[in-house]
């Protein structure tokens, strides 16, 4: 059992069971062509990403211990599979293959505008939900892209996965 706080336990057990229906592992269908051990990866991701769910916001952040910013959460999520991504976001959007919104699957990246010089990024685990870490003192939550303010922003998306 992951070693979180007593609420934030309750938080991810709640989290998970909404994701999972009658809690099972959430579905992450291959594409044609993929193969199993890319959509394990992608599973991977999106569980290592839900676990986290509940974790505080730090500017600078890359651990479950001391928290973290959005692109200290991919950078710790890839890393849990084996995967090394940029530390940055800018980075990350750099390194990832770009894709358009309908063929984001999950385990991929979602990438905003915020500001005018700043970037967001957050993991895709649903067609229209990711997992992010917020801004100063919020939390590791999940969000829908479809939002106002999140659809308004939306600039992209890419994978470090094939497709």
């Amino acid at each position: 059992m992951l070693n979180l706080p007593y609420r934030h336990g309750f938080c991810l057990l709640g989290t998970l069971l909404l994701l999972q229906g009658c809690g099972s592992t959430p579905s992450v269908q291959a594409l044609p062509g993929e193969t199993g051990e890319v959509q394990a990866v992608r599973r991977d991701l999106v569980m290592n990403a839900i676990a986290l769910i509940g974790r505080p916001y730090r500017y600078g952040g890359a651990s479950p211990d001391r928290g973290f910013d959005c692109s200290g959460l991919v950078e710790y999520v890839f890393g849990r599979v084996g995967l090394r991504v940029p530390r940055d976001t800018r980075g990350q959007i750099a390194a990832a293959r770009s894709l358009s919104r309908a063929r984001l699957r999950p385990g991929d990246l979602v990438f905003f505008k915020t500001g005018w010089r700043q970037l967001h990024v957050g993991i895709l685990v649903e067609d229209d939900r990711m997992v992010h870490a917020p801004s100063s003192g919020g939390a590791v939550e999940i969000v829908s892209l479809d939002s106002p303010y999140w659809s308004r922003r939306f600039g992209g998306g890419g994978t470090f996965l094939s497709h």
